[in-house]
């Protein structure tokens, strides 16, 4: 890793805190809040690839244990690692991963740009919503104790929101590769 990588990583670890800056939605069903953060994740795997993107979320979860409201509602501390979205808030690593990791398969620079934004978009999905609701789902479930199926239903309102956050971080992702391409090619 590179000056540059070091680089990148703190911008989008500046980028999801700078998300979290706007103000989270409660829902009454569900101790989780809607927020624009796992939109940064998302983004962080899609444009930075799998390892760079995973340390982006990693390093804002350092944050969070050192103390620093950095996380969306100015919430911060190591109280936030005994709530129930912790879950969530662990998964964005994995979750950048995985969207870094099939992100890579759609970075040939002479790829076409519908198939390149839809193979991003489908990367967004697969890692920043099912791979997060799992880790999220599945803490809610058994580790804050509200079961598998009141979990499960609860989480499924924010599934379009999380599909546009997807759509986003597709097009943000053809618009960096046209532009400046960050995402190292897998072939």
């Amino acid at each position: 890793m590179n000056t540059r990588d070091l680089v990148l990583v703190s911008l989008f670890a500046a980028i999801i805190v700078a998300l979290g800056l706007i103000p989270p939605i409660t829902l009454g069903f569900i101790p989780v809040p809607i927020t624009l953060q796992s939109l940064g994740v998302m983004l962080a795997g899609v444009i930075l690839g799998a390892k760079r993107g995973a340390l982006a979320p990693l390093l804002v979860i350092l944050l969070v244990a050192i103390g620093l409201p950095v996380l969306s509602g100015g919430r911060g501390g190591l109280a936030v690692f005994a709530g129930p979205t912790v879950g969530f808030l662990i998964g964005w690593v994995p979750a950048a991963y995985i969207t870094g990791l099939i992100a890579e398969r759609f970075a040939r620079p002479t790829m076409a740009a519908l198939p390149q934004t839809l193979g991003f978009f489908a990367a967004a999905a697969i890692g920043g919503v099912v791979v997060l609701y799992l880790f999220g789902i599945g803490y809610l479930a058994f580790g804050a104790g509200l079961g598998l199926e009141k979990a499960f239903l609860g989480s499924m309102a924010f599934i379009p929101g999380d599909l546009l956050k997807a759509a986003v971080a597709g097009l943000a992702g053809r618009a960096v590769m046209v532009g400046y391409p960050l995402l190292p090619q897998r072939v």
